[in-house]
This record gives structure tokens, C-alpha cells and sequence, in this order.
């Protein structure tokens, strides 16, 4: 008896500590058909939100949904709620309190030889901001601590990855993207391109398309598959404490974050958003390139969307930071880039010196 008491301790103590770093991203109602056909932009909305002397931020009707419906809007929404299972032997990063940190940061300008962290990309018709947030922020940190410009594939993760990361197009985890990385790798995009590049230019973004499927052949015919994988040494969460946050975007470049979207936020044009007016739409994944304070006093962190340049501050966007607004601070993700399968490449570069194994 006191042995089953033992362990019934120890499990209630495990999924104590894991229900503590448990995502915020949060389960999605079923929405009537009349709902689901109704348009995502709303003239409503933005009156509310630009009445608003609270609100902190301005609203506009973004041509990139010009013609969206909220079905098609809650289809690009793909961060799925992470089961508490996969979060198992995930550690969580923390940093010492003491550690001096900029009152604003911005990556573009504290790496400004890595082009790809201002880069604003395009998920298309496709479910796909899990795997976008993952291989933008692990691109980037190739070149911050390898000095190597690269863009990494989506499309080897979105097709290859499987049940293992979820639904592809229909949505997936992004703690098991960084777990793809560090087990599989991910090629370049130059070997395997976005599938969908029409991009959402033309009206109504529709058909959605299927997820691709994974061919594991590059392109071009003289570049080799398994020879283009870039991989991960580790898979990690960042606590929700801003501070640790900030810290490890400080140190190590940007992170893949997750939130809940809820309607306004398709209307968001600028300034530091904060939840005013809506429903749920679902969970969204994202690059967090930086922070600041606004004119206003308002403590934010700066992100990279993939919803292209037509779409809120230039692709961009803030909110507010330190209240975990949307839960923007309680499902951070990243991992460190590896060396492995870049002896070739790093030494082509010259700067075979500069990798440490």
C-alpha cells in the first residue's frame, strides 16, 4: 500500500508539473454554416475597435481577406491543441534573472546579415503556420550562429513529417516540428519548394489545398536529398516568464510562438494588439523577432506573420507583452541548430573554423 502510495504521489506531482507548462492555445467550438459562410472582414469590428481609446491599436479591412469567408480564415489557423503527452521529457528553458536585457530588440537590426529574419512569407490556402513559425525561426538561427544564409523547406516538414506532426494542411504541433528537425532534418527550399505558389493573390484563396505529399527528391536533379538536410541538436520550450523569453530571442534568435486567434485580430493594421471584439477562431503560429514599448507605454513583443506584406504593419504585427495576451507567452518553442551534415557545406564556405562539433 504504501508503494501504490508512492507512485500515486509521483504521478499526481508529474502531471502537476506538466499541466503548469501546459499551451494556451485553446479547443475551437463547432460555428453554424450560416457563421462559417459569413465574411471575416466586418465594417463592425473595425468601427469597434478604432472607437476604442483602449484599445491601442487600429483596424482596417486587410486586402489579404478581401473575399475570405470565415471558413477559409479558420482553415489557415493550424496550431492544433498540443496533447500533454508530447510534452513529456520536453525540458523548459529558463535564465538567470541578472542577465541584462535591451528595453527594445529587434532581430533584423541585431543580425543584419541574416536576411531571413525579415523575410514575410505565405502559407497560402494551407493549414501550415505550425511547420512556417518552426523552419523560419531555425533558418534564422543557422545564419546567427553559423553565418549561413539558408531557407529551410516547409514543405519537407508540412508533407514528410506525417501523423507525427499532426494533420499537415489540416494542422499540427509545433514542439513535434522541432522534434522533426532534430530526428529527420529539414532540406532547403531550394530543393523542395512551397508546394502552393500561387500564394493568396487571387480572390478567395479556394480550393484549400491537400497536403503534399512527401517525395523526398529535390528539384533540381544534381542536388541530393539527404545531403540538403539542415537538423536541430535539441528540441525545447521557453518558460512563459517574458523575461526568459526575451533572453533566449537575445541570445539565440527568434522562436516559434503559438496564440489564440480570435476574429479582430484578421482586421489588425497596426499598433499593440490586445483582444477587443469577436469569437475564437483557433491557434496560430508565428516568428517573435523582437520587443519594445509603444508611445503609449505599452510593453510588446514584435512578430513576423506569414499572411504576406498585405496583411497588418507590413506582415507585421504587435501585442501586448507581459499579461499573455491571447496566450502569446505560455507555448514558446525553439531548439539550437546543429552541425551535423554541414562538414561539405561549411567547408565550402570557408569557414569550416567557426563550426563547433
Amino acid at each position: 500500500m504504501k508503494g501504490m502510495a508512492s507512485a500515486l504521489l509521483f504521478l499526481a506531482t508529474v502531471l502537476l508539473l506538466i499541466s503548469t507548462f501546459h499551451p494556451k492555445v485553446i479547443a475551437v467550438e463547432e460555428l453554424s454554416k450560416v457563421k462559417l459562410n459569413s465574411r471575416i472582414l466586418q465594417d463592425s469590428i473595425v468601427k469597434q475597435v478604432n472607437e476604442n481609446p483602449k484599445a491601442g491599436w487600429e483596424a482596417d479591412l486587410n486586402p489579404r481577406f478581401s473575399n475570405y469567408s470565415v471558413g477559409e480564415f479558420k482553415h489557415l489557423l493550424g496550431v492544433k491543441p498540443t496533447p500533454q503527452t508530447e510534452l513529456l521529457g520536453i525540458p523548459v528553458i529558463t535564465y538567470d534573472k541578472s542577465l541584462k536585457l535591451p528595453a527594445n530588440f529587434d532581430a533584423r537590426t541585431a543580425w543584419p546579415q541574416c536576411s531571413t529574419i525579415g523575410r514575410i512569407l505565405d502559407q497560402g490556402h494551407c493549414g501550415s503556420c505550425w511547420a512556417f513559425g518552426a523552419v523560419e525561426s531555425l533558418s534564422d538561427r543557422f545564419c546567427i550562429h553559423f553565418g549561413m544564409n539558408i531557407s529551410l523547406s516547409v514543405n519537407d516538414l508540412l508533407a514528410c513529417c506525417g501523423f507525427l506532426c499532426g494533420s499537415g494542411c489540416d494542422g499540427g504541433y509545433p514542439i513535434s516540428a522541432w522534434r522533426y528537425f532534430k530526428r529527420r532534418g529539414v532540406v532547403t527550399e531550394e530543393c523542395d519548394p512551397y508546394f502552393d505558389d500561387i500564394g493568396c493573390s487571387h480572390p478567395g484563396c479556394e480550393p484549400g489545398y491537400p497536403t503534399p505529399k512527401c517525395v523526398k527528391k529535390c528539384v533540381k536533379g544534381n542536388q541530393l536529398w539527404r545531403q540538403s538536410k539542415h537538423y536541430s541538436v535539441s528540441t525545447y520550450r521557453i518558460n512563459s516568464d517574458p523575461a526568459d523569453i526575451m533572453a533566449e530571442v537575445y541570445k539565440n534568435g527568434p522562436v516559434e510562438v503559438s496564440f489564440t486567434v480570435y476574429e479582430d485580430f484578421a482586421h489588425y493594421k497596426s499598433g499593440v494588439y490586445k483582444y477587443v471584439t469577436g469569437g475564437v477562431m483557433g491557434g496560430h503560429a508565428v516568428k517573435l523577432i523582437g520587443w519594445g514599448t509603444s508611445d503609449d507605454g505599452e510593453d510588446y513583443w514584435l512578430l513576423a506573420n506569414q499572411w504576406n506584406r498585405g496583411w497588418g504593419d507590413d506582415g507585421y504585427f504587435k501585442i501586448r507583452r507581459g499579461t499573455d495576451e491571447c496566450g502569446i507567452e505560455s507555448d514558446v518553442v525553439a531548439g539550437l541548430p546543429s552541425t551535423k551534415n554541414l562538414v561539405r557545406e561549411v567547408a565550402d564556405m570557408g569557414t569550416l573554423e567557426d563550426a563547433s562539433f
